[in-house]
């Protein structure tokens, strides 16, 4: 992976939408909502509290659920990433 995040961060593969169909019409990309589900790909070394390093709750493989608007998207490779802070992680799916 070319994208190593930093601190606290977290890079997660957005999970590709289904193309949703209504009738006999196509849903376009502007319509539809974002994902809130992913797979998470890399993560940071943790956070600093003073000198201590607080590890990280996530790991590579957790699929994740996160808020609508949270993070930085970035496309590499031509998939779609997305950076959040860990905080921002509202569950892990088991």
């Amino acid at each position: 992976m070319a994208i190593k995040p930093l601190s606290d961060r977290v890079l997660i593969e957005m999970k590709e939408e289904d193309v949703e169909k209504v009738g006999s019409l196509y849903v376009p990309d502007t319509a539809k909502e974002k994902p809130q589900q992913g797979k998470v790909v890399a993560v940071g070394v943790g956070k600093r509290d003073g000198k201590d390093l607080i590890p990280m709750t996530v790991k590579v493989g957790d699929i994740v659920l996160y808020g609508r608007y949270s993070g930085t998207e970035v496309k590499h490779d031509g998939k779609d990433y997305l950076i959040v802070a860990e905080s921002d992680i509202l569950a892990v799916i088991a």
